[in-house]
């Protein structure tokens, strides 16, 4: 019997790890014939050590051009060659859930073996339910989330600033456009006075055309709206990206900032490019920033933020990790990408720094007590 219950238990973390792969794939089905893909060669990983040194703006410009000029036939093999890997090393996941999960099988496998067939129709009852709120409900249920930050020494006149955010729309994965919609009409109709948009427009590069037309209600903030780039970004196509939304008055921050004025008070906005697959270089993009200016950072990972802090950096606004995708208390995140895994989701301090990681509005529709979400950030004195 022990003998028998140690083989359920293996079979159901297996099935459970079999199980996260089977949405992966099922949501890039609903619209493209290829799985995204992850990039992270040693060369790579070279070139982003590289970008830390003053050169960092040329090594960027140097491989956009290398992008734009690469044939599309290249493009397709180097997308094969980057697929999708949730192995441990590219993604992270918390032995928490794993045990928790691996728990719940011993315990439904001793309720089947006592209870027999009326306990297995209960059982399973529980996991199909289970089931189609992960996949089918939560991930179509987007929150508008309020979040306040207070700084003692906030500048009087950026007291009650409210920032909205956006991240992560993942266009071309189920019910990315539906709450990208939503999110944009509830921007709308808040009307903040900046725009933040932080990353991962797209997973597949024909979403790239959806753009226009879902982000063309976006409000028009006094601040203005801003945008960094994702890995996803990287992949599916920058310039394609780039082109589509400048039309719309987005502005893209790729390592540089912007030196804005709010209630008379002096304020920065930086944006760093992507940690993943760009060339990041936080050292140029706060380059000549008014010493003591209060300084607010868009990065998609939100794993920037201790660099950030060392520079003084007081606001970091990420997206990146989803919030784990599935999220409970005393089991935290259940999945973290690789540059997401020292701050998950929510409000959190980086030392001075205060971070913000949105759980993004798409993404891989397999949510439980995660909801995708839109922020409003009100900045408070005190």
């Amino acid at each position: 019997m022990q003998a028998a219950q140690a083989t359920f238990a293996a079979r159901n973390g297996s099935a459970f790890v079999g199980f996260v792969g089977f949405v992966v794939k099922k949501g890039q089905q609903q619209t493209s014939d290829r799985p995204h893909f992850i990039a992270c060669s040693h060369v790579r990983r070279i070139l982003n050590c590289t970008a830390l040194s003053p050169m960092g703006g040329t090594f960027y410009a140097m491989k956009q051009a290398k992008d734009n000029q690469m044939p599309a036939i290249e493009r397709k093999a180097q997308a094969q060659r980057h697929r999708l890997d949730p192995r441990p090393g590219k993604v992270r996941y918390s032995w928490r859930w794993l045990g928790a999960t691996l728990a719940g099988g011993v315990l439904a496998s001793l309720a089947v073996a006592t209870g027999g067939v009326p306990a297995l129709i209960a059982v399973g009852a529980v996991g199909v339910a289970g089931a189609a709120y992960t996949l089918l409900h939560e991930p179509r249920r987007p929150r508008l989330e309020r979040v306040t930050l207070r700084f003692p020494d906030l500048p009087l006149g950026l007291d009650g600033l409210r920032i909205g955010q956006i991240s992560d729309m993942h266009l071309g994965m189920r019910y990315a456009a539906a709450n990208s919609r939503w999110a944009v009409a509830h921007m709308a109709r808040e009307q903040p006075d900046l725009l933040a948009l932080t990353g991962d427009f797209v997973s597949y590069a024909h979403a790239i055309d959806e753009l226009p037309t879902i982000l063309a209600g976006l409000p028009r903030p006094p601040l203005g709206t801003y945008a960094v780039l994702g890995n996803h970004d990287h992949w599916e196509g920058v310039s394609a990206i780039q082109h589509a939304l400048e039309p719309l008055g987005i502005v893209f921050l790729v390592n540089t900032q912007r030196r804005l004025s709010f209630g008379g008070a002096p304020l920065v906005l930086a944006g760093v490019d992507d940690l993943w697959d760009g060339v990041p270089d936080l050292r140029a993009t706060l380059a000549g920033a008014p010493p003591g200016a209060f300084t607010i950072l868009l990065s998609h990972c939100p794993d920037m933020a201790d660099e950030a802090n060392e520079r003084g950096v007081h606001v970091q606004l990420s997206g990146h990790t989803h919030g784990g995708h599935m999220r409970l208390p005393g089991l935290g995140s259940f999945c973290l990408p690789r540059h997401g895994w020292r701050y998950a989701a929510g409000h959190a301090h980086a030392g001075a720094t205060q971070v913000y990681v949105s759980r993004g509005i798409g993404g891989m529709p397999l949510r439980l007590g995660c909801p995708p979400e839109a922020t409003l950030i009100t900045l408070r004195r005190g």
